[in-house]
């Protein structure tokens, strides 16, 4: 088992930044992969960001260069800086942990709001 807690949503103008925490606990020894994930109000949840266990990162076309997904393994927390925000990134952001069984865990989610 692995509990995620997310923390850093809110709201802010478009062009700015947030930064969201997302802290592990549990069987973290066990995690594969980590990712942010966002939901739109009508639309399905999509993949923003992932780090795996060996460091690499991959992104949404729609968020490359403007996100970086970072972890710190002291803290067993992963972050998603994002700059240059736009309305069109107003979701609830989701972290969730890919174990190396396969089982996914999911956090609560954290709204971010971005106005025009």
């Amino acid at each position: 088992q692995v509990q995620l807690v997310e923390s850093g949503g809110g709201l802010v103008q478009a062009g700015g930044s947030l930064r969201l925490s997302c802290a592990a606990s549990g069987s973290i020894f066990s995690i594969n992969a980590m990712g942010w994930y966002r939901q739109a109000p009508g639309k399905q949840r999509e993949l923003v960001a992932l780090i795996t266990r060996g460091g690499s990162t991959n992104y949404a076309d729609s968020v490359k260069g403007r996100f970086t997904i970072s972890r710190d393994n002291a803290k067993n927390t992963v972050y998603l800086q994002m700059n240059s925000l736009k309305p069109e990134d107003t979701a609830v952001y989701y972290c969730n942990a890919i174990l190396l069984t396969g089982h996914v865990f999911w956090g609560q989610g954290t709204q971010v709001t971005v106005s025009s």
